[in-house]
């Protein structure tokens, strides 16, 4: 399955005829935002977001006047693997095998950043380009569900809603759990998977769960810091 893309965001596109000093001062608050995007999630001001990358609001606003202006930037590449990991998905012989590679390389994306496990559960009407990949993502999940379902490894109950069900909570474990267990998600997946699966499919590989410490290290700290800034 397509892989998660690298920490670097792309600045390979600045707007047009755009100075030298300023496609620096674009590239340098593109890779603040995916810094701070992805540790502390989409929650980051744009003040910070300018503090990070050493540039005035001025500066920022001039580069990208809303938040959403700025989160289709900094996630386009992302849109781009999640497309791509279902049209892969679709190209697998086996609709089962690639109905669960494909849920499971979404989820790690998920895992890998977490400014990119809230776009994937949040909706940005302003971002057109960013909208229209995951229109394309879910029209091509619409027809995976369909291939799996035929080849009667899939539960006829399942409906693509999950799919946002298990996004949505995965984003919540990878929120609460952090560095302390950071595993954790594999083994929802993992159930959930089993739990998707018809009578007679074969089952998914279930992941060890993590060491009661690691989740209790985890707990303490969603105590501390409260549900969401984990």
């Amino acid at each position: 399955m397509t892989s998660p893309p690298s920490d670097q965001t792309p600045c390979q596109q600045p707007g047009p005829g755009l100075r030298a000093d300023a496609e620096r001062n674009r590239c340098r608050i593109l890779a603040a935002a995916r810094r701070l995007y992805a540790v502390e999630g989409l929650g980051v001001s744009m003040a910070s977001v300018a503090r990070e990358a050493g540039v005035g609001k001025a500066t920022l606003g001039r580069r990208f006047a809303t938040r959403e202006e700025l989160v289709n930037a900094v996630f386009a590449d992302r849109m781009d693997a999640y497309a791509e990991a279902v049209a892969e998905a679709l190209a697998d012989p086996d609709p089962w095998h690639g109905f669960t590679g494909y849920i499971h390389a979404v989820c790690a994306m998920q895992a890998a950043d977490r400014g990119f496990a809230d776009v994937l559960t949040m909706t940005f009407p302003a971002a057109k380009a960013l909208e229209a990949r995951r229109t394309e993502a879910y029209n091509a999940f619409l027809e995976l569900i369909a291939r799996a379902k035929s080849s009667g490894h899939l539960r006829e109950d399942f409906v693509s809603e999950d799919l946002v069900i298990l996004l949505m909570a995965n984003a919540g474990v990878v929120a609460a759990t952090g560095d302390a267990a950071p595993t954790a998600w594999r083994r929802l997946v993992g159930h959930m998977l089993r739990s998707y699966a018809a009578p007679g499919a074969p089952i998914p590989e279930l992941s060890q769960a993590p060491r009661p410490t690691a989740l209790y290290r985890a707990m303490v700290q969603l105590s501390r810091t409260g549900p969401g800034t984990a």
